[in-house]
């Protein structure tokens, strides 16, 4: 097989090892900035083009987008598909994931556990907003934030309202929601592909840190999940539209509850804790996967 990588730095954890097998597997595989390619649109013929080369022939394409490029990436993204390259995760389900609003929207549709949640604009009255998602503690997020930047525990009614006070100002769109305390400041990253969870790891925040994102200091340990946690973490790829998806769980007195749905799960912190071959099921899915015609949104982005 031919396959694209679309990744911005080549040194990267997860594309170097998404390199590594795909080559053990006898595959080709191509790393590209997505920042650098550039499309005809309008032709009959949809192209994408690279550093003065079109790329063509590919059979596949695994997008390792950043959120900070989703917009032009997930456009690049369709190109491929539009010519007929069988994408990993399609452009829709990466621009439905990213939009966290959105997503907890679709979840909730779909009666998936969530932390209750409000999300405002320019809220008349804050004060009720905190109210509405049962009062301080609680944790305020940018929408746009990644890696836990743009995430707030407002651990009393007056710093949430401050903290709100202040996104307010910057005129950012936040997400609003309850600080789930039993949780103790851990989660758990479930690693999806096509339907089954392959890997899992509990992650837990640095003392004096609540958010547990490995970038923060937190650490991870190999973590069993109970049948409920399985079939959420599942169900929530599902509707995302993901094939592959890292999801993110806390465990609460009323069950799993899904923090955020990840298109593009890194594979250092997983395959390290868990020390399983996860870029390797990936290529392993691609294979089953990306026969000929098999384009899930061919023609139409």
């Amino acid at each position: 097989m031919k396959i694209a990588l679309l990744s911005r730095n080549h040194k990267l954890y997860s594309t170097r090892r998404l390199v590594e097998e795909a080559k053990r597997r006898g595959h080709e595989i191509q790393v590209i900035d997505a920042l650098r390619a550039y499309m005809n649109i309008a032709a009959h013929k949809p192209t994408i083009h690279y550093k003065g080369e079109p790329l063509e022939g590919f059979d596949a394409v695994i997008p390792r987008i950043g959120a900070s490029v989703t917009f032009y990436g997930a456009a690049v993204l369709r190109q491929f598909e539009m010519m007929g390259v069988y994408p990993l995760n399609e452009s829709v389900a990466i621009t439905r994931s990213r939009d966290k609003l959105r997503s907890m929207q679709l979840l909730s549709r779909k009666g998936i556990g969530l932390p209750i949640t409000g999300f405002a604009s320019k809220p008349d009255d804050i004060k009720d907003m905190i109210k509405m998602v049962g009062g301080a503690p609680l944790v305020v997020k940018l929408l746009e934030g990644t890696q836990g930047i743009g995430v707030v525990l407002a651990e009393t009614q007056k710093a949430a309202e401050s903290v709100i006070e202040a996104f307010m100002g910057l005129k950012a769109n936040i997400l609003v929601q309850e600080y789930i305390k039993e949780a103790g400041g851990a989660d758990i990253r479930c690693f999806v592909i096509g339907g089954k969870i392959v890997a899992s790891m509990e992650r837990k925040a640095a003392p004096g840190e609540f958010r547990s994102n490995l970038h923060r200091g937190g650490n991870a340990k190999l973590i069993k999940i109970t049948p409920e946690e399985r079939s959420t973490a599942v169900r929530a790829a599902k509707i995302m539209g993901l094939s592959v998806a890292g999801v993110d769980l806390l465990r609460s007195n009323h069950g799993p509850v899904v923090m955020e749905v990840n298109s593009s799960p890194g594979l250092e912190g997983i395959e390290t804790v868990t020390g399983k071959d996860v870029a390797g099921q990936i290529i392993e899915y691609l294979e089953k996967n990306a026969k000929e015609g098999r384009t899930k949104t061919k023609g139409h982005g």
